[in-house]
């Protein structure tokens, strides 16, 4: 896979996404692979899910190292993309205004909200342990991999 460029590594996930989702309508499993399928595709340091409860973003599925278990609303990147309904791209953690690191190696994120009926249900949050790792390209795609996750919820 090394030679496969982003865009068809994105188009597999995707691929691969919706066929696990044909096969389970369950919302955690859903999340659980897909976070393991990016995180084995990429390499990234942290990919895992946040879900709505209440006022707060609960841990959810993901694959790397132990992290923040509650996130405030409007808090961080994952909480300010939950109150802006909008992907958030990082090129630098320690240029963003209130993150909160839940590690010293990540360096770069991007979060995307996972929106259904109109309404922030979950974010997909994505860490690299390396500056300006994520793009519009990252952010095409995996907005298109939480419309088919928030489908089945």
């Amino acid at each position: 896979m090394a030679s496969d460029t982003k865009k068809e590594l994105y188009e597999t996930v995707l691929k691969q996404t919706k066929a696990l989702l044909d096969a389970e309508k369950n919302f955690v499993a859903n999340m659980a692979n897909t976070a393991a399928l990016i995180h084995s595709t990429f390499g990234f340091w942290w990919t895992g899910f946040y879900l709505v409860e209440g006022q707060q973003l609960v841990l959810g599925p993901f694959q790397g190292p132990p992290a923040c278990t509650r996130i405030g609303f409007g808090k961080g990147v994952c909480g300010t993309s939950w109150k802006n309904g909008s992907t958030i791209i990082v090129p630098d953690v320690e240029q963003f205004p209130g993150h909160i690191a839940c590690s010293a190696a990540s360096k770069s994120e991007i979060v995307v909200p996972m929106i259904k009926n109109g309404e922030v249900k979950a974010v997909i949050d994505i860490d690299s342990a390396e500056l300006n790792t994520f793009d519009e390209e990252d952010q095409h795609y995996l907005e298109m991999v939480a419309d088919c996750i928030a489908a089945t919820i």
